[in-house]
């Protein structure tokens, strides 16, 4: 599975912005995916994932009522539209594609490919 994500950068606090990542290589709708963040210096934090028909979703508290994660399988994409961004969001985002782990995705170890991470930084 190759994972592209895309849509990260520099918005002042209070912004918006949408990661998209475009997965290859296997039928997306039986992929889990998720999403991850990594500030330097600190362990890869998750922040939401969401399951193969896009009917299950879990985020991390601290986004909650903020971020928002979805999928179009037609596109082989997963998406994490971001509102209200804060200070503390700044960091690497990662998304990540789950394929062995019968329908878990909230845990780090629960991911099997990742893409190349997208930086997001919000100014404040």
């Amino acid at each position: 599975v190759q994972l592209q994500a895309s849509g990260g950068g520099l918005v002042q606090a209070g912004g918006s912005l949408r990661l998209s990542c475009e997965a290859s290589g296997r039928t997306f709708s039986s992929l889990s995916m998720g999403w991850f963040r990594q500030v330097p210096g600190q362990e890869r934090e998750f922040v939401a994932g969401i399951n193969g028909n896009g009917g299950v979703t879990s985020l991390v508290t601290s986004v909650k009522g903020r971020f928002a994660i979805s999928r179009d399988n037609a596109k082989n994409t997963v998406y994490l539209q971001m509102n209200s961004l804060k200070p503390e969001d700044a960091a690497i985002y990662y998304c990540a594609a789950a394929v062995y782990s019968n329908g878990r995705f909230v845990k780090e170890k629960d991911y099997d490919y990742w893409g190349q991470g997208t930086l997001v930084t919000v100014s404040s």
